[in-house]
């Protein structure tokens, strides 16, 4: 259903006008302009989105009719008119297929051997002493034979 006629849903629901529900409708729809068929609701439409919806526009709303709307009511409306439910976040994460890239960076590994030990250590003995401390980057190494 497309954000204006959910909003004309909910002015039938709590009166007021269109425009006093039009933004909370385009926010739980505004992922279709990125993902435009219906799995673009994995991203918006679930419980947790209502909370975030609550934090975006407060947890009441005035409309025209000056009457006080919960913005959770609209958000489970929203998400009930498209779904019959509202899923949890973990109700599509679950069937998400885990690839290497959503791990982060892989992070590379310094390996030194015991040479490589003894030439720095011995650099560090011989070198002047500075006036202040070195910066000293440490990183993750393995030291190998």
């Amino acid at each position: 259903m497309k954000p204006h006629l959910h909003a004309n849903s909910s002015v039938r629901k709590w009166g007021g006008k269109r425009e006093d529900y039009q933004r909370i409708h385009d926010f739980f729809d505004q992922t279709k302009a990125h993902f435009p068929d219906m799995r673009h609701r994995a991203i918006l439409h679930n419980s947790f989105d209502i909370y975030l919806c609550e934090q975006l526009f407060g947890i009441t709303i005035i409309n025209s009719d000056g009457k006080e709307v919960s913005v959770r009511d609209i958000g489970e409306a929203h998400i009930l008119e498209d779904l019959n439910t509202i899923p949890t976040l973990q109700d599509y994460l679950q069937h998400m297929t885990l690839e290497p890239w959503m791990g982060g960076a892989e992070r590379k590994k310094k390996v030194m051997t015991y040479e490589d030990l003894e030439k720095a250590l011995e650099d560090l003995t011989q070198s002047p002493k500075p006036s202040k401390p070195p910066k000293v980057n440490i990183m993750p190494f393995n030291v190998i034979d």
